[in-house]
């Protein structure tokens, strides 16, 4: 019997059937972080010879028929309603691909089929990446199979977006399995787009298997610290280099590259040819590579307005609080409660903080002896779209220090590696001003509500309310001192009068 998920947390599947490959993804929930609780892909290469047949593959058909059946079962048992299956450029260019779609149709009764324009899957594509990146700017380019889709993002909002048929698959096809061709190929295409040149000095934001296998190897030649592509950032620099490396480097040698996975050794140089051309006409100042975008566009458009009006960071956090902590009402307190100590902060590091305040109970139900680490590990590896890997290292080193760890532990090194000092240290004060918050209130905001913090001079003054169930003991003062320490401070108490009730 298919499974029944309860009211609150509803599941939804979505396939995106591709040129290259098709994948199928299940969401649970409806929340401003897509969670994917089933992820399968299958390489079927539908578009191979599509340029000479003006057909989809017969062999990449045979296989679909198979594979999308049992795709079907899985959405069905799984309770996913609704289950689409998204079709992009294999099918809407070949041929026969409205005779492929009527046979899936009637093998698959009841499941819509959508074949996306080149104008739909850019639009969804996009949504996908402002998903996890709110506030994207520069341009957006969305590799296949057998398209390119480029759109133009303005500071978070979508502008204008072409299709180009410059796929890995297509492309390779089109220059005869010539790299050098390619690249003539690539260039002329791109300077059907004018808007192009428009984001010199913003970012080029990469969608696709293909670009996430070359982060992948990046990464590995650079003996990256977090193993993550959502987010992972290079310089134009960097990012014209590995595309030199790979669309140069001969069979043998990209068999060699650490981190190449070998069944994208033919599709990659081409992809490489691609990125190498878009760097030229578009003078960006970095890479940025995104995990989320076709599918999580389409989970987005599904999501009620004020779901996506959420900040995806802050979004993230509250959910680990509400599922993980003991109380939710306690991290706007926090965030006052520690206000004193950052009175010169930025905007985003305020955003920060108040992230770091919802996360800071969520290792309460962990053993007391790994809480630090598994609230690190936990808070740096999360899958919420919404942190970049900045954000991930800062947020992991404040929930380890609320859990007083050795500053010195081996497990924090990816986050050392990825800071600067000052984000250090200030992570840091932060993490240790919260565990002497909870020391104090135990994880409650009427006790909290009973102690405030102030800088008077040189010195932290810790002010703590008569009667109001908290007391300057030994482990508050040891807590107290070690704040002081990091601030470069003095530590004091106080004691006030009892507030009228």
């Amino acid at each position: 019997m298919p499974y029944s998920p309860p009211a609150n947390m509803p599941r939804c599947g979505v396939v995106d059937l591709g040129s290259n490959s098709v994948r199928l993804v299940v969401y649970e929930g409806e929340c401003r972080n897509p969670m994917a609780i089933f992820n399968e892909k299958a390489v079927l290469r539908l578009g191979r010879g599509l340029s000479s047949t003006g057909r989809l593959n017969e062999e990449g058909m045979t296989q679909a028929f198979t594979v999308m059946h049992r795709y079907y079962a899985v959405a069905r048992a799984m309770g996913a309603k609704p289950f689409e299956v998204l079709a992009t450029a294999a099918v809407r260019d070949a041929r026969n691909g409205p005779d492929f779609v009527a046979a899936l149709t009637q093998r698959m009764p009841g499941v819509k089929i959508s074949v996306l324009s080149g104008l739909q899957e850019a639009e969804l594509s996009a949504e996908g990446v402002l998903c996890g990146i709110p506030t994207a700017n520069g341009i957006l380019a969305d590799i296949g199979g057998g398209s390119l889709e480029l759109v133009r993002l303005n500071s978070g909002t979508r502008g204008a977006s072409h299709t180009l048929r410059l796929g890995v698959i297509r492309l390779m096809e089109r220059s005869g399995n010539d790299p050098i061709r390619a690249r003539a190929i690539a260039e002329l295409d791109m300077q059907t787009v004018p808007w192009l040149s428009h984001a010199v000095g913003a970012d080029l934001y990469l969608v696709g298997g293909a670009w996430r296998a070359l982060a992948r190897i990046h990464m590995a030649q650079t003996a990256y610290p977090l193993q993550m592509v959502h987010h992972y950032t290079i310089s134009r620099e960097e990012a014209r280099d590995l595309a030199v490396l790979i669309s140069s480097a001969g069979r043998r040698a990209l068999e060699r590259l650490p981190g190449m996975p070998r069944r994208r050794i033919d599709d990659l140089p081409f992809a490489a040819v691609v990125l190498r051309r878009l760097l030229r006409l578009t003078g960006v100042r970095r890479v940025v590579f995104s995990a989320s975008g076709l599918r999580e566009g389409w989970y987005l458009q599904r999501m009620p307005s004020e779901v996506r009006a959420h900040d995806p960071l802050v979004s993230a956090a509250s959910e680990m609080a509400r599922r993980l902590g003991r109380d939710p009402s306690l991290p706007p307190a926090l965030l006052d409660w520690t206000q004193p100590l950052f009175s010169y902060e930025t905007p985003e590091a305020q955003r920060l903080r108040q992230v770091a305040c919802w996360m800071s109970d969520i290792g309460s139900h962990d053993h007391p002896e790994f809480r630090a680490e598994q609230a690190f590990l936990r808070v740096l590896r999360q899958p919420g779209i919404g942190l970049d890997h900045y954000a991930r290292a800062y947020l992991a080193l404040v929930t380890a220090m609320r859990y007083e760890v050795d500053v010195d532990a081996e497990f924090l090194r990816p986050a050392r590696l990825l800071l600067d000092v000052a984000s250090a240290n200030r992570a840091e004060v932060l993490g240790v001003a919260l565990r002497l918050a909870y020391t104090l209130s135990a994880g409650t905001p009427d006790l909290l509500a009973g102690t405030s913090l102030s800088l008077q001079g040189g010195q932290l003054v810790l002010r703590l309310q008569e009667d109001s169930g908290v007391f300057a003991g030994e482990s508050v003062m040891r807590r107290l001192d070690r704040l002081a320490q990091a601030l470069g401070l003095e530590a004091a108490t106080a004691t006030a009068a009892a507030r009228a009730a």
